[in-house]
């Protein structure tokens, strides 16, 4: 997650006095897909300073905003090596920049260009117009999958630093061999977890359109409650992960818990939120999904200890 470019001014192939300025974050893979859509001309390039966040997600934050651009102009001296004053920023960063105090402190005049770096060529040629599709941001589902694997990585870093817990504490807690016991348990705790990050970092988004409910931690109780019956169904049926039935409801809250937040991650990559929205959001969300997390942890220490 430090994958930064250092802020400032760059040049695109050949550009003189004239050439088109367009504004961007300094998250590397913001600035590599601008360059790379505009391979062959020649242009400016005004890196922020958002501290390695994406245009989004930095406006949300204020980080991509009129006072960093401002003073970005002025370091640069973008004034003295442009003839013209007119920058480009990117249309969804428009949440964190207020054009006319950006004309008024700078002298240079705002354009949004269109939301996908890859029309930024036949905008550039129509004269800086975006058509209606330009403007309009999609999250199909070739979308959706691509930002999986942020939240799937992370979630998965964090899984084994957990298991070896399990393991210590389900076999101080077992009934009989240490060492089986806690395998048992580490193996079972193991499937828990791995069903609850497919649940909430997979399936909740490839079926986000599908899902009922606007909060997304509520999108995510589907796949919840599917994931909490396969665990239970395993933890009943499936002869060496067998668990006790206080065990198997703890871990069944556990999946819940564990897969609301998880899918709660995903508001910021999503159109279908608001930065409002996403506050209301946590603050019920958080406390449940908390909540819920420790009652079953505490009633999985529960079965194993006082049984």
């Amino acid at each position: 997650m430090n994958y930064r470019v250092v802020p400032g001014l760059y040049g695109v192939g050949n550009p003189d006095s004239q050439a088109s300025v367009l504004v961007t974050a300094n998250y590397k893979m913001s600035f590599d897909g601008l360059r790379r859509a505009l391979a062959g001309r020649s242009a400016w390039i005004l890196a922020l300073d958002t501290q390695g966040i994406n245009v989004w997600c930095a406006a949300g934050k204020g980080t991509f905003g009129t006072d960093e651009l401002v003073q970005r102009i002025e370091s640069s001296n973008l004034a003295q090596i442009v003839s013209h004053r007119t920058i480009v920023l990117p249309q969804l960063g428009a949440p964190g920049v207020a054009a006319h105090l950006v004309k008024q402190r700078s002298g240079f005049r705002v354009v949004y260009g269109p939301i996908q770096a890859d029309d930024l060529p036949r905008f550039l040629d129509s004269g800086l117009k975006a058509t209606t599709e330009m403007r309009r941001k999609t999250f199909s589902l070739r979308e959706r999958m691509t930002v999986i694997p942020v939240e799937l990585v992370q979630a998965l870093k964090k899984a084994p630093l957990i298991v070896p817990f399990i393991f210590l504490l389900g076999g101080l807690g077992g009934a009989e061999n240490f060492w089986a016991d806690g395998l048992r348990h580490a193996l079972f705790g193991t499937f828990a977890l791995l069903s609850a990050i497919v649940a909430g970092a997979v399936v909740t988004p490839l079926l986000l359109p599908w899902l009922p409910g606007r909060a997304f931690a509520v999108k995510g109780l589907i796949p919840a409650f599917a994931a909490a019956l396969v665990v239970a169904l395993v933890g009943l049926f499936v002869g060496p992960l067998h668990q006790s039935l206080p065990a198997i409801v703890a871990w069944m809250m556990i999946v819940i818990g564990l897969t609301a937040y998880l899918a709660m991650n995903f508001t910021g990559a999503s159109t279908y939120t608001s930065l409002s929205g996403v506050k209301r959001e946590m603050r019920w969300a958080v406390p449940f999904e908390v909540t819920v997390l420790a009652a079953g942890a505490i009633l999985w220490l529960g079965s194993l200890f006082l049984a």
